[in-house]
């Protein structure tokens, strides 16, 4: 089966192929244990010809807001028709629900707790459904891995065709985290030190302070800069970044991801 879909990078039209359903997976989960074996054993035990992708399995251990970050990041690089499995779920085994989101001709797979939050606000003519089909979920069920028992199986069922009407019914008081926009603040660090901020292209800042450090360079690569000065740069995520050219900004800055950023400038 093929979709019509239009290129982000060209702006034309083109057909894209759905015959091999592509599932990402996107955990707190490390590689050290079984854990992200186990999910695309689950997966592949429901679809044999699903192609799975690893975003990442990196994100801190139960950090809902950094797993939320880092899938706003990713999601748009991906075919329409991809099922996004992200489990980053200190409340598993409780009362929190399962659930699917379909948003952008993709489809999101996860605890009710917030992750989809900034794809809810990205996404506005999202649908969101409560996953209560059990039939859809392995025999046994471990109150300690629904990434494996649900969210796995559910992924791989979508993949094979089911409707998402079919999981259970359509709901209007998801979970979310607080507002993406304000206030100004550092949103994420990466994995060099670069401050990821939720100053978007938009907001046309000239000079910008955060943690006493007044910033007012902003250059359009890493290698205009040079020394431990700090500067600003839009990243490929969409928002500006301070960063250090060979360094990490977060260690010059002392800085973590919640601290405020102002326009000074």
């Amino acid at each position: 089966m093929k979709t019509k879909r239009e290129d982000q990078t060209t702006g034309r039209q083109g057909s894209v192929s759905s015959s091999l359903p592509v599932i990402s997976l996107l955990t707190d989960f490390g590689t050290a244990d079984y854990y992200v074996g186990a999910v695309k054993g689950a997966i592949l035990s429901g679809n044999p010809s699903a192609v799975i992708v690893d975003i990442t399995h990196e994100i801190p251990p139960q950090d809902v807001a950094a797993g939320a970050f880092t899938l706003l990041a990713a999601y748009k690089t991906f075919p329409a028709g991809t099922i996004h499995v992200a489990v980053v779920d200190p409340g598993v085994g409780s009362t929190r629900r399962p659930i699917i989101v379909s948003a952008n001709e993709q489809y999101f797979v996860g605890p009710d707790n917030g992750l989809f939050t900034y794809i809810y606000d990205r996404e506005p003519s999202h649908r969101i459904f409560h996953v209560t089909a059990d039939r859809y979920f392995r025999r046994e069920v471990s109150t300690t891995f629904h990434g494996r028992d649900i969210f796995a199986p559910v992924a791989a069922a979508l993949s094979n065709g089911v409707s998402i009407e079919e999981f259970g019914a359509e709901i209007d008081d998801e979970v979310r985290l607080p507002s993406l926009e304000t206030p100004l603040r550092i949103i994420h660090i990466d994995h060099f030190g670069n401050c990821v901020t939720n100053i978007t292209r938009g907001q046309a800042p000239r000079e910008i302070a955060v943690k006493g450090k007044t910033i007012s360079e902003f250059r359009e690569f890493y290698g205009e800069a040079a020394g431990e000065s700090l500067f600003a740069i839009w990243g490929s995520a969409g928002f500006l970044e301070i960063s250090v050219n060979g360094g990490s900004a977060a260690k010059v800055l002392g800085a973590q991801r919640g601290d405020e950023v102002s326009f000074t400038g």
